[in-house]
């Protein structure tokens, strides 16, 4: 299964022996006996590399699975022994990497030092994937799909607010609408962004068809861009606390009663227990933003269990 697994992430049968130190024929042996004892094609094989078959993604999610479980069990046991070490996977959003994740990790590893930790940073589909096929242990997101294959595990509903220059026009307005929003340049999240979800459920009733915009999926661009011009785009808080407070951009509300809040999300796997290193990190992360965010609607729950839905 080894074998196997690292053939598919590298795409090639070749470059998985260089890293296994064995010859090629070894790798395709093993695979052609675990493909005939399993039944299926495991890869489709295009000129000099290889592409996993349906079959093929299924048995690698089954695999770094197995191979999770594995890891945990061993730091189980190291436990015992009193050794702190391990590792611990983290996929995040970009706004919540930016203040919210340095101050959690940091603190973290100020107490579990010999605990090797990644982050990963990508969209709130892409953190929902990572978890889903084993390449995180906990995730960080806005506004995750109800699914069976993960358990949310901490909620914050955020406001969505208008952003822009101190020196913009609309700026000393305590409050805005999209119609006064949009008769500036604006720049929006691109599909697929869960403050994009949240935006098209009122913008289409909201805004001249005549009007355009800039799309992005970097909400770093979009912030500068308003640090920078008189563009307005649309977020939460997170993020932007430092320039918020350093007069740099201004925050306003959105006098929109269609619009729905974001939810900052914390999320696991409900199909696989945590390893011991991961488990610390979760539960210092709940309870770090616990503080950091004291008015969240947030849901205690023990990893594998059914999160209270809010």
């Amino acid at each position: 299964m080894r074998y196997f697994a690292l053939a598919a992430e590298e795409g090639s049968i070749r470059a998985a022996a260089r890293k296994l130190n064995v010859a090629s024929s070894a790798v395709n042996r093993q695979i052609l006996s675990l493909e005939d004892q399993l039944g299926v094609q495991l890869f489709e094989r295009v000129g000099r590399t290889i592409r996993l078959s349906t079959a093929g993604e299924i048995i690698l999610a089954h695999i770094k699975r197995t191979l999770s479980d594995f890891e945990s069990t061993i730091e189980e046991l190291d436990a015992l022994k009193g050794v702190r070490r391990g590792s611990v996977t983290i996929a995040s959003v970009e706004s919540v990497s930016q203040t919210l994740l340095p101050e959690i990790i940091g603190a973290f590893r100020k107490s579990f030092n010999g605990i090797h930790v990644s982050l990963h940073i990508s969209s709130s589909r892409g953190v929902i994937e990572a978890i889903e096929n084993a390449e995180a242990d906990v995730g960080f997101t806005f506004d995750p799909p109800s699914s069976g294959s993960i358990d949310v595990a901490f909620r914050r509903a955020l406001k969505i607010g208008a952003i822009l220059s101190p020196n913009h026009p609309l700026a000393a307005n305590p409050r805005l609408t999209f119609n006064e929003c949009f008769q500036y340049p604006v720049a929006l999240p691109s599909k697929g962004l869960s403050l994009r979800t949240q935006l098209d459920a009122v913008l289409e009733n909201a805004i001249p068809r005549s009007k355009t915009c800039i799309e992005a999926n970097s909400l770093t661009f979009m912030r500068m861009l308003t640090r920078d011009g008189q563009t307005i785009s649309f977020q939460t808080t997170i993020g932007l606390e430092e320039d918020i407070a350093a007069g740099r951009i201004v925050f306003r509300e959105l006098d929109e009663p269609h619009l729905n809040d974001d939810r900052l999300s914390i999320i696991t796997s409900s199909m696989r227990g945590l390893p011991l290193a991961p488990a610390m990190f979760f539960d210092h992360a709940v309870a770090t933003l616990k503080k950091l965010l004291p008015e969240a609607a947030s849901s205690d729950q023990t990893p594998g269990k059914t999160p209270e839905k809010s």
